[in-house]
């Protein structure tokens, strides 16, 4: 146990002093802050630009749908054709040309044109589309003789309220918002293991390679070895973590207050009528509300401390059982594409099962399965996963740790005095038996 303790502290402060790790740990939140500021301001700007459409409209039906807005400014040329509404808009620079001809309205539909200079904007046209679709529809069901008052009187905005039979109330938005936790906790663990396990890995191997590590293990068992790479590498992995998040965090926060941006004044509110959007954001930020009230959050501290740790540990054992077994990262393709595989089904099955029946066969199973069950089951237990499940894919999980770590040690014992040979699967077989 003592040389455990003394390989940890080694790794670790060998770690946290390497000029790189604390170069990188500074350096890393004001790259990404500064990144992901730079990438909104410049998404603020592109949404406040103001477009100025000149519109032909031979049927002069379209006047009052296509009203201004605050991004959007619709000039109506008149006493033109075709190809000088085309002149004028581009000496104009206007962003584009609407072109509605006079036909029958069973025919007009096909015939309208957008001209434009350049690509026009997806949501742009989408809402330009729309605009024109509604008064289509309204002036037919006028040529039907509907009362377009009683139709606009009928229309009504539902939003099903959903509540589990003990009385919890969730919604629509819940639903993404319970995903979202499971997908950051995946990605996050998934992110973990391939730079920490990878740190892991390079670790070993240049032991191995400067034949230090036939000094070292002249005193100390392999597995003891193993074990404090591992623990010390993911001390260090969570110190530099927290940094992040504390001094990202930190930077967020600065970066927006110094751009200034607004992310709720953009050019896709035209689309919907206000009342119709106010109605929507306040009926799902209520639903916001309660499913975050009921989202057991203790239960879901407890539960990422302990499935991304056991998680991590799992996946490390085998990055370290990978740089004992080969001389160079190059020849350590072979067995590391194996090894992140179940995690890529894990998010999978996350993102397209637990969302759709987070109680599911499907769900259930993967999330039992150790070498999935630290994505899935963080991803199920938003949604409400008894105590009793939770702590089985636990135990599991946990017994499936402490026997890949028996395995690893075996192929680390055999594979870190191993020089020159580039080894293939039978031979990490064959050193289980030694």
């Amino acid at each position: 146990m003592n040389h455990l303790l003394l390989i940890l502290k080694r790794e670790y402060i060998a770690k946290v002093k390497n000029k790189s790790f604390i170069i990188m740990t500074f350096l890393s939140p004001f790259l990404m802050a500064g990144l992901i500021a730079f990438i909104v301001y410049l998404t603020s700007l592109n949404n406040e630009k103001i477009r100025f459409i000149s519109v032909l409209d031979e049927t002069e039906l379209f006047k009052e749908t296509l009203s201004s807005t605050k991004f959007t400014k619709y000039n109506f040329l008149k006493g033109v054709d075709l190809e000088t509404a085309k002149t004028l808009s581009d000496n104009n620079s206007s962003y584009g040309l609407l072109y509605i001809p006079k036909l029958p309205l069973d025919l007009v539909s096909e015939k309208i044109k957008f001209y434009s200079k350049d690509t026009p904007s997806l949501t742009f046209v989408k809402s330009l589309e729309t605009k024109i679709e509604v008064r289509l529809k309204e002036i037919k069901l006028q040529n039907f003789g509907v009362d377009l008052s009683k139709i606009e009187a009928a229309k009504t905005y539902v939003n099903l309220n959903q509540e589990s039979f003990q009385g919890v109330k969730t919604s629509k938005a819940g639903s993404f918002m319970k995903l979202i936790f499971g997908l950051f906790s995946g990605y996050l663990l998934f992110m973990f293991i391939i730079i920490y396990g990878n740190s892991i890995m390079r670790s070993v191997i240049e032991e191995k390679t400067s034949r230090i590590i036939e000094v070292i293990v002249s005193s100390v068992k392999p597995i003891q070895l193993m074990l404090g790479k591992i623990f010390g590498t993911s001390l260090a992995g969570i110190t530099q973590f927290a940094m992040w998040l504390i001094l990202f965090g930190f930077l967020s926060i600065i970066s927006s207050y110094f751009f200034g941006i607004d992310l709720y004044n953009t050019p896709q509110q035209d689309v919907l009528p206000d009342a119709v959007n106010q109605q929507i954001i306040n009926s799902e930020l209520q639903g916001l509300i309660n499913d975050f009230r009921s989202l057991p959050i203790l239960n879901l501290i407890i539960a990422f401390i302990f499935f991304f740790i056991c998680g991590y540990l799992l996946y490390s054992s085998f990055y370290a059982a990978i740089g004992a077994a080969v001389d160079n990262e190059t020849d350590s393709q072979q067995f590391i594409f194996p090894v992140i595989i179940p995690l890529i089904l894990a998010i999978y099955v996350g993102v397209f099962s637990v969302l759709e029946d987070p109680h599911g066969p499907i769900s259930t199973i993967f999330s039992y399965i150790p070498f999935t069950s630290p994505v899935v089951m963080l991803m199920r237990i938003p949604f409400g996963v008894p105590i009793w499940q939770q702590a089985l894919s636990l135990i599991i999980l946990v017994f499936t740790f402490i026997f890949t770590v028996w395995i690893a040690a075996k192929i680390y014992r055999v594979g870190i005095l191993m020089y020159g040979k580039k080894p293939s699967f039978k031979d990490l077989f064959m050193w289980l038996k030694y």
